[in-house]
Parts: structure tokens; sequence; C-alpha cells
């Protein structure tokens, strides 16, 4: 089993247009082709949105079901402790529930190995990707030296990559093993009560709250101000709450926030329906994050127009998970996200500024080029 795991997963690492960039726009159930013109298996991000839109129309997408972490927990890696972010979060636990996994932990066969584990005969790994945005690098002087810190240790800095990096990696559910302990049940604790931490967080958060609505929820982007019933109109607090941030997250999207592109559009419209995706995920994962129960029903009308965005572009759902995070992100540390976003935009401008640098010195070095042709032609023409 160590081989065929081992073949496998060099074989995924030798795909690499596959591995590579993905390029925005490609359909997700769309008939591929390869360059001699046969038709091809669907790749990684075309079987995940497939997998994913199935289970949209069929109502069982994870995000579409209540989700009560005190009882439940998303899928995690028990031999780090961490649990599994956005899309991997999502393409999990829509595994887990079409092979009636309850065990919501997974990890590799390295990782499972490590803890005494054995993955029974015939079983198949679940493939996860990750994105690398930043790498660590040296920190050297004037003559490229490595500069040394006070503990005589290198010193290093983090840096951002101007194309993101993606790598693959195979996982396996703990149900797929033999020697794996059972996990307890005796239900989720958190270190803060969560409806004293929520009100804490909209405190935090400076986001002006109006009370004046009877039936409905919403974020007005143009005044920027989140519009509620009032508390004692819903069934219980945590109703309340989990309303309360679904309508942060959209307020999070702000211009002088996280600037998320779509936020405003009209009922409707494709860009109505990302970000209304975008919200809903991330209250889906604050669930977990937060302990504050997720309730999808009222928003089971924009499934038609989810399912529409996921088949126009097999990325979509991928650059949808990366959003919620980002709002979990932000709603959990608005300070820290904040400084986050400066620094990525910082880079990007760092990035344009040397493209346009390029660009002049190319355009400066034409002129130069096309003045001698000219002073040459001139001089034969003598």
């Amino acid at each position: 089993m160590a081989n065929a795991d081992k073949l496998y997963s060099e074989r995924v690492a030798e795909q690499d247009p596959s591995l590579g960039e993905f390029k925005p726009g490609a359909p997700a159930s769309a008939p591929q082709q390869s360059r001699d013109g046969a038709a091809r298996e669907p790749d990684y991000r075309e079987l995940l949105t497939n997998k994913l839109i199935e289970q949209l129309e069929a109502g069982t997408a994870p995000w579409q079901k209540p989700w009560d972490a005190r009882e439940n927990r998303l899928p995690f890696n028990p031999s780090t402790g961490n649990a599994y972010r956005g899309i991997n979060s999502l393409y999990l636990a829509a595994v887990a529930a079409g092979k009636g996994y309850e065990d919501p932990r997974w990890m590799t066969f390295k990782q499972a190995s490590a803890a005494g584990y054995a993955i029974k005969k015939g079983e198949k790994s679940t493939l996860i990707e990750y994105t690398k945005w930043e790498k660590s690098q040296p920190v050297t002087d004037e003559q490229g030296r490595p500069k040394l810190g006070e503990d005589g240790q290198p010193l290093t800095r983090t840096v951002r990559l101007e194309r993101p990096e993606r790598f693959r990696i195979q996982v396996f559910n703990a149900e797929q093993m033999r020697g794996v302990p059972e996990l307890a049940s005796t239900g989720r604790t958190y270190e803060w009560d969560p409806i004293e931490r929520a009100e804490q967080i909209l405190a935090a958060s400076g986001a002006r709250i109006v009370h004046d609505q009877a039936d409905r929820a919403y974020y007005n982007v143009h005044l920027d101000d989140i519009h509620l019933p009032k508390p004692e109109q819903f069934p219980d607090q945590g109703a309340y709450y989990g309303t309360a941030l679904h309508e942060l997250g959209h307020w999070s999207g702000h211009p002088q926030r996280l600037d998320r592109e779509g936020l405003g559009s009209q009922f409707g419209s494709e860009g109505y329906a990302r970000e209304e995706l975008r919200a809903e995920l991330a209250s889906y994962f604050l669930a977990d994050k937060l302990g504050i129960p997720h309730d999808p029903g009222q928003h089971a009308a924009y499934v038609k127009d989810w399912v529409r965005v996921l088949k126009d572009d097999k990325n979509e759902i991928f650059r949808a998970a990366r959003d919620a995070d980002r709002i979990v992100d932000f709603v959990m540390d608005p300070k820290r996200s904040l400084e986050r976003v400066a620094q990525v935009q910082q880079t990007r401008q760092q990035q344009r500024e040397a493209e346009r640098s390029q660009d002049k010195d190319k355009d400066k070095k034409l002129d130069q080029s096309q003045a001698r042709d000219t002073g040459l032609q001139r001089s034969l023409s003598r």
C-alpha cells in the first residue's frame, strides 16, 4: 500500500499542466480535449466543482445543512490539530457526506503510519490542493552573505510570491484506517461562550447595526450599515447572532476593508450570487470557528444562481472559499486582517511599478535601436 501511494503521489507531482496555472473562465462541466483532439478526463478542479454542483442540486452540499459546531466538527487533521481551510474543508466534507463518513479526521498516509494506523486494503485517497502565496528568503548583507541573528542563526524574511504555487497531497479519512482510536463524543467546548464572543466581535467591528426590519436582514453598501430585526424577533440568540455575523461578512467587503468585487451588485445578477456564496461559506466556516450555529434555510433561494456561476467557471468555488476564509479572518481579527491586506496591496503596487520600469527600459532600448537603424539608412543613402 505504501509503494502504491508513493507511486500515485509521484504521478500526480509529474502532471505539471494540471498542477500549474489555472486560467479563470474555464467551464466546469464542458468536455475537454487534449492537444491531439481526443477527449480527456476532467481535471482536479473540474471534478471537485462538479461534485459540489451535484450536491448543491440535491440539497446536500456541506454549507446547505444546518450546522452546530458544538455537536459536530468540520474536517481536521489530528496529527497537527489544525482544521482544513477553504476549499479543502468543503471538499473533504463533501466526500465524507458522499461516502457516509461520520469521522471528521483526515490525514496523509505518512501521518497515519507515524501514528501506528494502517490503511484498509482497497481504500483510495482523496486529493486536496494547497496554494503557497509566500516563501521565506535569507537576509543578506551588501556582499550577499547571510546575516545572523542574536542567536547566531541565519535571519530570514517572508516575501510575497508574484505567482502563487499550487501543490496537492492525498489524505485518508479515519474510517478508512485500522487502529484509529474512537473519536470522543462528549461534545465540543470552546475557550469562550459563543454568544458572548459573537457580541464582542460585533461591538469590536465598529459596524453600524440598525434594528429596523420586520422579517429580513441585509447590508447596505452605500450607507455602510447593517439592518436587522430586533433580537427578540429571532427564535433564539444563536439565530440572531448567526444572521448578524452573516451580514457582517458582507460588511467586510466594503472598499475600505477587504474591497470585494461584486458587493452591491443588483439582486439576481451574477455578482450578487457570487457575493452571497462567499458570505454563506463564511457563515459555515465561522460556525466551526466560533461556535455559533449555521442555519442555511434563508438562503436556499440562491442555489440555482450558485449552480450557474459554478458551472460557468471551475475556479469560482476555489475563489469563493478563499474569500470566505478571508472574511472569517477579518471578522475574528479585523486589525490583523487589514494589516495583511495592506501588505498585499503594497506588494502588488511594487510589482506594478517594477513592470512599468521594465516596459520603459524596453521602450528606451527600442527607440535607441530604431534611431541607430535610421542613422545607418541615412549614411548608406549618401
